[in-house]
């Protein structure tokens, strides 16, 4: 059974930093492009930023990019998202996604991801 389970949200102010973690179990880590993606109030889910499966080239939304970093510990089948100079707009519901290496779709569409967590809240006060 696969699983992906986030942690790492939280209520923070602006400015504040968070740390996700997304540990994955039931496939072969290393197989699979990793990525978040948030979703606020009222809007469609966003790409945050995307992972490939070496570690070697993260990608970045225009939004987060300076402010976020992606990284995968491949011996530990986790993947982060360390979150700087959090702002309001950040507040979303966070989920880590999973992407076969064998499927070409993009990694920025949702729909090319198999397998999604659970989401995990950050709350960014002003």
């Amino acid at each position: 059974q696969v699983q992906l389970v986030e942690s790492g949200g939280g209520v923070v102010q602006a400015g504040d930093s968070l740390r996700l973690s997304c540990a994955v179990s039931g496939l072969t880590f290393t197989y699979y492009t990793m990525a978040w993606f948030r979703q606020a109030p009222g809007k469609d889910r966003e790409f945050v930023a995307g992972i490939n499966r070496s570690g070697s080239t993260p990608v970045y939304a225009d939004s987060v990019k300076g402010r976020f970093t992606i990284s995968r510990d491949n011996d530990k089948k986790t993947v982060y998202l360390q979150m700087n100079s959090l702002q309001p707009e950040d507040t979303a519901v966070y989920y880590c996604a999973a992407k076969s290496i064998y499927y070409s779709g993009s990694y920025y569409v949702g729909g090319s991801y198999d397998y999604w967590g659970q989401g995990t809240q950050v709350t960014v006060s002003s």
